[in-house]
């Protein structure tokens, strides 16, 4: 009867174990209360333009940012997509991968994708392609950040026409008491010197430069970008709302907790949806 008793327990502790649920995510509006899939969903519809911010290794955002683009096109198909992870200078060779069905190959060795461009990003791409959608190169070349980084904002001022039309408008907008900026030097200390910052600017400038360039009114532009570069209606966000302040804009971020029941109180605020995954999420790089 012992014997019996006791095999019960295991069976009833081992269900117990076996029947716990394992999320991959959860989401959260920016106050912190639960949100979901269809509430996001609908937010982006009702958008102008979309930050979409990642991690750039988390296989269940980009899983989402995949999900989210094809559900939003099938009630808005007037769509424009756009990523940080593609130069200015690459423009062209996107949109002959996409409207002229320039090899794979070639796409591979010529627009300098990122290392995790086959499972990360090459998916947003092809849906433009299969659709036709325009999908607009917005990051500034690297050199040229790189100058900045080394020179200031006028370590620009020598760079040519064409070069120029890479980057955002010259002397560009720049805030450095915005905390998105000051923070970065107070991380750094004189190890980056006051050029850091503006490093970052710049490369937030140019992303919205081309954000607002390659939108029209009526269409929906949904943007993928590191959350950084969109976190508390900061970086991109800012930049945006001085170009256009009547532009709708709905910013999602993304951050690792320990736990998915409640949303940590640092990363309250940070968007108008935070996306969170466990600290335990297997990266694609």
């Amino acid at each position: 009867m012992r014997q019996i008793y006791f095999l019960l327990i295991i069976i009833g502790f081992s269900g117990n174990v076996f029947a716990q649920d394992k999320p991959a995510y959860a989401m959260f509006n920016g106050k912190g209360k639960k949100a979901n899939y269809v509430q996001m969903l609908k937010a982006m519809q009702g958008a102008d333009i979309v930050l979409f911010g990642e991690y750039h290794d988390n296989p269940i955002i980009h899983w989402l940012q995949f999900e989210s683009t094809r559900d939003v096109y099938a009630q808005r198909p007037n769509m424009v997509l756009g990523a940080e992870m593609f130069e200015a200078d690459v423009q062209t060779l996107v949109d002959r991968y996409v409207f002229d069905s320039l090899p794979e190959k070639e796409f591979q060795k010529t627009a300098r994708p990122w290392p995790n461009h086959k499972t990360d990003y090459k998916p947003l791409l092809d849906f433009a392609r299969e659709k036709r959608i325009s999908f607009v190169a917005t990051n500034i070349p690297r050199k040229f950040a790189s100058a900045v980084f080394r020179g200031g904002f006028e370590a620009l001022d020598t760079l040519s026409s064409l070069q120029k039309s890479w980057i955002a408008p010259l002397p560009p907008m720049y805030d450095s008491t915005l905390p998105c900026y000051a923070d970065i030097g107070k991380a750094v200390g004189m190890h980056g010197g006051p050029n850091l910052p503006k490093a970052q600017a710049i490369k937030d400038a140019t992303m919205a430069h081309f954000i607002v360039k390659n939108y029209k009114p009526g269409q929906i532009f949904i943007h993928y970008n590191g959350a950084y570069h969109s976190n508390n209606y900061q970086s991109i966000y800012w930049y945006l709302k001085k170009l256009n302040p009547t532009l709708k804009i709905v910013t999602i971020s993304t951050s690792l907790q320990s736990q998915l029941k409640a949303l940590d109180a640092e990363n309250k605020g940070l968007a108008d949806f935070i996306i969170v995954t466990p600290e335990e999420t297997t990266r694609t790089h």
